[in-house]
């Protein structure tokens, strides 16, 4: 009792473990991704914010009206429109001026600031877009704020150079928005330039960044864009943290600044759903060391007397008399045995029905040798006949493609004659790549003129977008002839024959369906035995032929009902590459 409940709760642990550590190795993974991807998702708001900026710069630098920047801006037009964007754009800009070349504010949407002299610093970055070349200034703080100085060339419209700057004082204010809304009391933002400098950060970590310091050790990332790393903290938050990384991808033809942000994710809150798990994953082992504690009881006093039942069984199963039932009920191992038995003895009564059916076409190949060699001579005859009337003149285009029609077909028939003659040896197909919706049009040529004679109507639906087999080209052209001449021969006038395919996996389905009278359920699985026919002249070996050439393919066919109301013939093969050796 004791090894049995060993077996049994051993493995339970195992699985329990191994499922949890899987678990936990996902959530971890898939917590460092949205991590990742909250920050990704950061650092594309913030070009979008940037660029939308730069693209004010560059657009309002080419306007008419920052020509009146020559003439000192004395009717106060240029002033009022700038007034004007920065009232449009909210709190989005502390003040827009315009600048002679001395520096000196010629307009401005501050009234008090004209006059003034701007200093042009030596930029701090710079983004070239296709309106001209914007300079930044590294944000600086002001009495209302931090700013960001954005500075643009006007280039003048009467004379070469510049008549000045357009200067854009963007309120940071709008930056920090941005950032803020990507955080909460669980995960901070931090903004670095190119140098490793904070630039800013969300208002929960804002104490503890000095600007005019580099980041510490460790803290900056790899190169790259996205990145997620665990690390302690210290110096911006307590306790472990992870940290995701990413970098300004730019927008469009902005480039971006080289701006990194690092979102920092406290790692015990990350964690609380894989300690929750942890948790229930505990539960669930104690549960099931109770449930196959109690399990193990049962089982240990039944398992007896299904093996003692399936062992009588599996003695009387093979006996002539009638076989009996499967004994039911005990653990689902011993039921699986049981099938598993009566799957094997009914393999072993296919294989003797599949021997018998060889030894009958043994049989065939031997009486068709004597027949095959009377063939071949009326068969020679009639090739050269059709190759002398080919050579005569007056012939129409008709008659000359029957004329090949019998030429081709005479020399398949006398290759035929010969595989017969070789049925004793048990040819193996000639495999070579071919396309079985070529075989399948070149069959209904050759059928042609017998299907407009009697009126059938011949279609082909050929769906499968694979179509290319290793395979005899031959034997396959000869199991479309054999089962599209069974339905020729059985449908009456104004019928009806399809031949369609598609594709499964791995493999190609063709059927040959039409709208005659169909086969009998009882007859579906007998039909493909040799001498087994159903139609009145025939010898039964057609099908037997066509499945014996299927198999040697790694294929295999059946017969069912048609959706045109008939008999419907479905085989299958295998896919080039694919071949079932």
């Amino acid at each position: 009792m004791f090894a049995f409940l060993l077996v049994s709760l051993l493995p339970a642990v195992a699985l329990t473990r191994l499922a949890f550590d899987r678990s936990r190795a996902a959530m971890l993974g898939e917590i460092e991704q949205g991590v990742m991807r909250s920050t990704a998702a950061v650092s594309a708001e913030a070009d979008q914010l940037l660029y939308e900026r730069l693209l004010n710069a560059t657009t309002w630098n080419h306007l008419e009206v920052m020509q009146d920047l020559r003439i000192d801006d004395v009717d106060k037009r240029l002033s009022s429109f700038l007034s004007e964007m920065k009232l449009r754009y909210g709190g989005t800009y502390r003040a827009l001026h315009a600048v002679d070349a001395q520096g000196r504010i010629v307009a401005s949407s501050d009234a008090a600031r004209i006059g003034q002299v701007h200093a042009a610093p030596r930029p701090w970055a710079q983004a070239a877009l296709p309106g001209g070349l914007v300079r930044v200034e590294r944000p600086r703080k002001e009495a209302e704020g931090r700013i960001m100085l954005l500075r643009v060339a006007i280039p003048s419209q009467f004379e070469d150079g510049d008549a000045g700057d357009l200067l854009l004082e963007f309120d940071w204010a709008a930056m920090q928005a941005v950032l803020d809304h990507a955080s909460d009391a669980t995960r901070q933002l931090l903004l670095v330039d190119t140098g490793g400098l904070p630039l800013g950060a969300s208002s929960g970590l804002l104490p503890q960044i000095d600007r005019d310091r580099s980041l510490p050790a460790g803290w900056w990332p790899p190169p790259g864009g996205l990145h997620a790393f665990d690390r302690d903290g210290h110096p911006y938050a307590e306790g472990a943290v992870i940290v995701g990384h990413a970098r300004s991808p730019g927008l469009g033809r902005f480039p971006g600044l080289g701006w990194s942000y690092l979102m920092l994710q406290s790692r015990q809150v990350a964690l609380a759903p894989v300690q929750r798990m942890a948790w229930a994953f505990a539960g669930l082992l104690a549960v099931t060391a109770l449930v196959t504690i109690l399990a193990s009881l049962l089982v240990a006093g039944k398992i007896a007397r299904p093996v003692l039942a399936l062992t009588d069984f599996t003695r009387r199963y093979a006996q002539p008399s009638e076989r009996p039932q499967l004994p039911e009920g005990g653990p689902a191992e011993i039921g699986e045995l049981g099938r598993s038995f009566v799957r094997l003895v009914d393999d072993l009564a296919h294989s003797q029905q599949t021997l018998a059916q060889a030894s009958k076409l043994a049989a065939v190949g031997e009486v068709t040798a004597l027949l095959a060699h009377e063939v071949r001579t009326p068969l020679g005859i009639l090739r050269s006949s059709a190759q002398t009337l080919r050579q005569e003149e007056g012939l129409g285009p008709e008659a000359r493609e029957l004329l090949q029609i019998i030429d081709s077909e005479t020399g398949r028939l006398n290759r035929l004659v010969s595989s017969l003659l070789d049925s004793a040896r048990t040819r193996s197909p000639q495999f070579a790549a071919v396309d079985l919706h070529a075989l399948a049009r070149h069959a209904a040529t050759l059928l042609n003129t017998q299907l407009r004679d009697r009126r059938i109507r011949f279609e082909l639906d050929l769906q499968a977008s694979q179509s290319m087999l290793d395979a005899d080209g031959e034997q396959l052209t000869q199991v479309l002839l054999n089962l599209t001449m069974n339905a020729l021969q059985i449908l009456p006038p104004e019928g009806r024959i399809e031949i369609a395919s598609r594709n499964e996996p791995g493999r190609l389905l063709v059927e040959v369906s039409d709208d005659g009278p169909g086969i009998a359920a009882a007859d579906r699985g007998r039909i493909f035995d040799p001498f087994v026919f159903k139609r009145e002249g025939g010898l039964g070996l057609g099908l037997a032929v066509v499945r014996q050439i299927l198999r040697q393919h790694g294929g295999d066919i059946s017969a069912g009902e048609s959706r045109l109301g008939g008999a419907c013939f479905r085989f299958w093969l295998p896919l080039q590459g694919t071949r079932i050796p």
